[in-house]
């Protein structure tokens, strides 16, 4: 169930980057991490990440790579 509870997570904070205040860079890249312990597998990954775009339009890639070049912002911003 925690499990489920952190992949959810995970998405929620993506949508969270699209947010008019934005996510917590460091929240965001943790539960990253946690989906990809959950999800070792990167077809399942995909898999998990096709699925959400598709049903909400949001980039998860961009979303990430914004995080990763920007190391010392607080909180990640993603324009659409």
């Amino acid at each position: 169930m925690q499990e489920l509870i952190d992949v959810t997570e995970f998405f929620r904070n993506i949508e969270r980057a699209y947010d008019e205040h934005g996510v917590n860079r460091q929240k965001l890249i943790d539960s990253f991490r946690r989906f990809q312990e959950i999800n070792p597998a990167r077809t399942e990954q995909n898999n998990l990440r096709r699925d959400f775009e598709k049903n909400s339009n949001l980039d998860i890639y961009q979303v990430l790579k914004n995080a990763q070049e920007h190391p010392k912002t607080k909180n990640i911003k993603q324009m659409d």
